[in-house]
């Protein structure tokens, strides 16, 4: 990509925002961080050793204040404000990127799309965990039909925190939008759906387990798609004992992996995108097989493709430029936000809700 570069504004920079927009936007050809809008001064003086010359603001009034000197907005702030800075950025004629999930309700998500639709712009969500290594791979497998027909997909995304950490997503304020259903359920939902299609029917089973926690910090989900591939999901900050992070059952075999993706560990470290990005060491490799365990030695293994986190804002600047597809639209996310209000009343009442 050649020319000028976009000039991006990013509300936030908090977790989200210092560990994962503001190092991704920054290795990405043909696009700038201008601004970064937090009202923390430690995080202003952080942002502003981190990115030298950028523009430190206080509050989105003054970011919007800017709107002429911008190309796109990326929203990383609590959730609960995603739906009121997307539309206030869509309004002032700004492509808009909104960190996961994009709103609280698959019907805010819609509405959001129908704006961006009306006046021509980008809505693009940022759902990174397409790019993990072990999704990618276990994606190329599916592609070369590896596994025979797929009959059962888990995914588990497993920490040990028996202390709650607090804040906005620990919150049991409904407008904080917190708690582990809607933060990892995101992510492992929505990549049941690219992997896996539409979903029919969905159970679910939400606790709150550790003293003093306010929110579901416990969660199963059970999904029925419509191909008939049925999807077992965990996302938990309890597990004393971590599961593999997939594993897939098919006609002809079996996939199973274990370990997290290494980017967020490396970006959290400082490290940024360049050579070797995202590689995983062979001792983490998963396996495919029949008939055996992976952990007696069980199949052969399989080459982790490298993660790519850059991957997703090189495809938003592409899109922004004519060059290429949103690469996750706004109602890939309300379809998924469908499912995740589905396993909240699921869980609620004690059903199976079809969708």
């Amino acid at each position: 990509m050649t020319g000028t570069p976009l000039r991006v504004g990013l509300v936030g920079y908090g977790l989200a925002g210092s560990v994962f927009h503001a190092p991704l936007i920054g290795a990405t050809e043909g696009l700038a961080l201008d601004t970064v809008v937090t009202s923390y001064p430690e995080r202003q003086q952080q942002a502003q050793a981190e990115f030298p010359g950028v523009h430190i603001v206080s509050t989105p009034d003054e970011l919007f204040d800017r709107a002429d000197e911008l190309d796109l907005i990326v929203v990383a702030s609590p959730n609960k404000t995603h739906v009121p800075l997307a539309t206030t950025a869509l309004e002032a004629g700004l492509p808009v990127v909104v960190d996961k999930p994009v709103a609280g309700t698959a019907a805010e998500a819609r509405e959001l799309a129908a704006l961006a639709k009306e006046r021509g712009l980008l809505l693009s969500v940022f759902q990174n965990r397409r790019w993990d290594s072990d999704f990618l791979t276990l994606r190329g497998l599916l592609e070369k039909g590896e596994l025979g027909d797929v009959w059962r997909f888990e995914s588990r995304f497993e920490r040990w925190r028996p202390q709650p950490k607090g804040g906005w997503r620990e919150s049991g304020d409904p407008a904080e939008i917190g708690g582990l259903l809607y933060d990892l359920g995101s992510h492992v939902v929505d990549q049941a759906l690219v992997l896996f299609g539409p979903v029919t029917e969905v159970y679910a089973e939400t606790d709150i387990r550790r003293p003093g926690a306010e929110t579901d910090d416990d969660t199963f989900i059970a999904l029925t798609h419509a191909n008939g591939v049925r999807s077992h999901l965990y996302v938990s900050a309890t597990t004393a004992q971590l599961g593999p992070r997939f594993r897939v059952l098919g006609s002809q075999a079996g996939f199973v992996k274990y370990g997290l993706d290494p980017q967020e560990a490396a970006l959290r470290e400082g490290l940024r995108p360049g050579p070797s990005w995202g590689a995983e060491p062979e001792s983490l490799w998963g396996r495919i097989g029949s008939g055996e365990s992976p952990l007696t030695g069980g199949g052969r293994p399989v080459p982790t493709v490298p993660g790519d986190y850059p991957a997703y804002y090189a495809a938003v600047a592409a899109a922004l430029t004519g060059a290429g597809p949103n690469p996750v639209t706004a109602l890939e996310a309300a379809a998924a936000l469908d499912v995740l209000e589905a396993a909240r009343r699921s869980a609620r009442d004690k059903v199976t809700v079809t969708l």
